[in-house]
């Protein structure tokens, strides 16, 4: 028997089931954004959705509807087979919770396969998502990690989520480094992803956790926006700069951006800013990436460019309190936090 359930009922059955989400839309709608950890096996590709698309807008309804029952039927063997591999509760879902999504839980039914539709497809777990980090009351202190660029705190956040410290990293969610180059070797999410991607994470620490970690990102991150829950959150939070020599700052923009394998794309990104810089130093430093001479380019960057960016940023966070780390590397840095947060902890216990 078919059944419709909502995203909130989901939620409930999951918390004593696993769940299976199956996306059926198009390819490119799943890669787009789709609920975290669902599977794609789409009923329509991307040619013969369009196809579909172009016959209901010029022909008509019907003509639309006999189109895709002609192509869904030379593919129902496969699309059920894919499903028989897949174990456990399975929730499909399309764009509305419409043609597509039924005619798969349907045909599954008949099959055998139990499965659940998705009450609103993928539209309504999206309004979930807003509406949930709209209301949500993220009831951690914030650690925020400060520091001029180069100073590794993604990296020190990482080293302590692979120790099992409640991390939450902005960054990784919105798969971007936060500056003008930070999409080099990377491919940025979009606003759907991110989110939906953060309340996964702002659910985890909601009840479990006393703090959580973050860095300190301004209100964009690539091509998404940060919610006013982490913006107030991060405002109020115990500050903890990280300061490290500048060579080592230096190494470690070089290990982690990788200019001799992204030389155009940091040409191009470099093209964005040098118009803020003094014409002399700007000609120097794009000529510094032309030769490959990267270590230089990034010492000039940091000197005339990001580090005095920095110090106007950190003049907002003056009022907080602010914990100074002084390290001679990532790994002394990571201890240091470390130390300081199980201090905390017992302080607060």
């Amino acid at each position: 028997m078919l059944r419709d359930m909502t995203f909130n009922d989901l939620i409930h059955v999951q918390e004593n089931k696993e769940l299976v989400f199956i996306d059926v839309r198009s390819p490119s709608e799943y890669h787009e954004s789709t609920i975290p950890g669902s599977i794609n096996i789409p009923l329509f590709d991307d040619k013969e959705r369009a196809e579909i698309g172009t016959i209901y807008k010029q022909v008509s309804v019907q003509a639309a509807k006999d189109r895709g029952l002609e192509i869904v039927s030379a593919k129902l063997p496969a699309f059920i087979k894919e499903f028989s591999k897949i174990p456990g509760e399975k929730v499909v879902f399309c764009w509305r919770g419409g043609m597509r999504s039924k005619t798969s839980a349907t045909v599954l039914d008949l099959m055998g396969i139990r499965t659940v539709r998705l009450q609103g497809g993928y539209n309504a777990y999206r309004k979930w998502v807003v509406n949930t980090l709209e209301k949500m009351d993220l009831k951690a202190d914030a650690y925020v990690l400060h520091g001029l660029t180069g100073t590794g705190k993604t990296a020190i956040l990482l080293k302590l989520k692979e120790k099992g410290y409640p991390v939450l990293d902005l960054e990784g969610l919105a798969n971007h480094r936060g500056s003008i180059f930070g999409q080099i070797g990377q491919i940025p999410n979009n606003q759907r992803t991110f989110d939906s991607l953060l309340v996964n994470e702002l659910l985890q620490w909601q009840e479990n956790t006393p703090y959580v970690l973050m860095e300190a990102e301004s209100k964009r991150v690539g091509k998404v926006m940060l919610p006013d829950l982490i913006m107030k959150k991060k405002e109020q939070g115990l500050q903890l700069i990280i300061e490290l020599p500048f060579e080592v700052r230096v190494q470690h923009i070089l290990e982690d951006y990788r200019p001799w394998e992204y030389q155009k794309e940091c040409i191009e990104a470099f093209e964005k800013i040098k118009n803020r810089i003094h014409t002399p130093i700007a000609a120097e430093i794009e000529s510094k990436l032309h030769q490959a001479e990267y270590g230089q380019a990034v010492s000039l960057l940091l000197e005339y460019y990001y580090d005095p960016r920095y110090s106007y940023t950190a003049d907002q966070y003056s009022h907080n309190a602010k914990i100074t780390i002084y390290a001679n590397s990532i790994d002394e840095a990571t201890a240091k936090v470390e130390k300081v947060l199980k201090e905390k902890l017992v302080i607060t216990n």
